[in-house]
C-alpha cells in the first residue's frame, strides 16, 4: 500500500533542517520501500506492506534529527480523495504585479483540527475566499488580489496553525501522482 508523509515546519528559514537524503534514509530504516522525496519541504511517498503508525514515523524522525517534527501519515487512498476534490478551475498562479490570478492550497489536518467546524476556527471569509472541508483536509482558494486579507494569511501565530500543514495544489496533485506510480 502507498502512503504519504507530510512534515510540518521543516526547512523553513534555515530552521529544523531535514535534508532529503536523510529523510529518505529514516523512512527506509523503518522498512518502507520505493521512497520518493518530493521537494525539500517534508513530503515523501512510499510503499509499506502493513499499516503505518504516525507515532512510529514521528519518533524515528525525532530520534534521528534531534527535534520534534509534527508528522502526518496519510494513505494513498486519502491523498487521492483529497486531490480529486480540488475544483478543476482552481489554480496556483505565480504572483503578478497586477495581483491577478489565484492562490489555491490544501491544508492537511492533524486529528485535533479534523472536524467540520474547522472553517470557523480558521476564520473563513466566504466573501473573499472559497474553502471546502473534507475529512482530513481543507481546500482553500483566493484571488491574489485578496490574498493578504484571507484567513490563511492570519493563520500563523494562531492556535490552529500547529494543527495544519499546508501545501499548494500543485504539490498536492504531484503527491497524488507519485502515489499512483
Amino acid at each position: 500500500m502507498r502512503y504519504v508523509v507530510l512534515l510540518r515546519g521543516v526547512n523553513v528559514g534555515g530552521n529544523h533542517r531535514v535534508p532529503k537524503t536523510e529523510f529518505q534514509q529514516v523512512l527506509e530504516s523503518l522498512g518502507f520501500r520505493d521512497v520518493v522525496i518530493y521537494i525539500n519541504s517534508g513530503n515523501a511517498v512510499f510503499t509499506s506492506d502493513g499499516e503505518v503508525s504516525t507515532r512510529n514515523v514521528q519518533a524515528a524522525l525525532e530520534k534521528h534529527f534531534g527535534f520534534d517534527i509534527p508528522t502526518l501519515v496519510l494513505s494513498g487512498e486519502k491523498i487521492r480523495a483529497i486531490t480529486a476534490a480540488i475544483p478543476p478551475d482552481w489554480t496556483n498562479d505565480a504572483p503578478k504585479p497586477d495581483k491577478t490570478g489565484q492562490k489555491s492550497d490544501v491544508l492537511y489536518l492533524f486529528d485535533e483540527a479534523n472536524t467540520p467546524d474547522v472553517l470557523e476556527k480558521l476564520g473563513y471569509k466566504p466573501e473573499i475566499e472559497e474553502m471546502l472541508y473534507m475529512d482530513g483536509a481543507v481546500l482553500a482558494n483566493i484571488t491574489r488580489k485578496n490574498q493578504s486579507r484571507g484567513s490563511l494569511q492570519k493563520l500563523i501565530g494562531t492556535q490552529m496553525y500547529k494543527y495544519v500543514t499546508v501545501r499548494n495544489i500543485t504539490t498536492a496533485k504531484k503527491l497524488a501522482e507519485l502515489v499512483d506510480r
